[in-house]
């Protein structure tokens, strides 16, 4: 998983309160067997003018021009609402997106962006409304930084603080998903293993010798 430590990028407002998963990526775009591909459907329900199409909506915020290469969402609350679909975390990470800030979120999402490498940031809805405005200026220009490492967002001469759970920090500074997380403990795991071997043997023993009746 790719760490976060800080990024810099273009945010995009989509100021709408309980945008549910299925808007991030509708049930029809989720036909693959892998994750690739997944950035094409996310919002396909507001990014393009019928269903199943591809013909942009020039309207839609991640369509117009000053808003390419977005790669930080400023929400409403209860983000990623609804169904527990990981697709729509991955349909956000391959289109590019590497951090949501919202007022809230729905817990499974949240704990999905974690697990992908997305920052979910909490801020107050006004505080995320200001920095919406002082964005809207001239986005390509009004970045927005955000240091994981301070816990600090950065956009011009406004510096603002938020906060997250440690663990959840933990696993994205150092790029880790739940498996990796897992293996480090991986010295500990081995002499678990090593060490339930030698006491139960007849566990480990061939399915053959367990047949004929012989057993360590």
């Amino acid at each position: 998983m790719k760490a976060f430590t800080v990024h810099t990028g273009v945010a995009a407002p989509l100021l709408r309160r309980n945008i549910d998963t299925d808007a991030i990526i509708p049930s029809r775009e989720m036909k693959r067997v892998s994750k690739q591909g997944l950035g094409e459907g996310l919002f396909a329900g507001w990014r393009y003018t019928l269903p199943g199409g591809r013909e942009q909506n020039p309207s839609f915020v991640l369509n117009r021009p000053e808003y390419r290469n977005t790669s930080i969402l400023l929400s409403g609350d209860n983000f990623g609402c609804g169904s527990s679909r990981e697709h729509a975390v991955w349909a956000l990470a391959e289109y590019g997106i590497r951090a949501v800030i919202a007022s809230g979120f729905g817990a499974i999402f949240h704990t999905n962006c974690i697990r992908n490498g997305i920052l979910p940031v909490c801020l107050e809805e006004e505080v995320i409304r200001d920095l919406a405005e002082r964005v809207q200026e001239d986005p390509q220009n009004n970045l927005v930084e955000i240091d994981l490492n301070r816990c600090r967002i950065v956009c011009g001469d406004s510096e603002l603080e938020f906060a997250l759970e440690e663990g959840a920090r933990h696993m994205l500074l150092n790029g880790l998903d739940p498996i990796a997380l897992t293996l480090q403990q991986r010295k500990l795991i081995d002499q678990f293993e090593n060490t339930r071997r030698k006491k139960h043997a007849w566990a480990f023993a061939p399915f053959e010798d367990c047949v004929e009746g012989v057993l360590p």
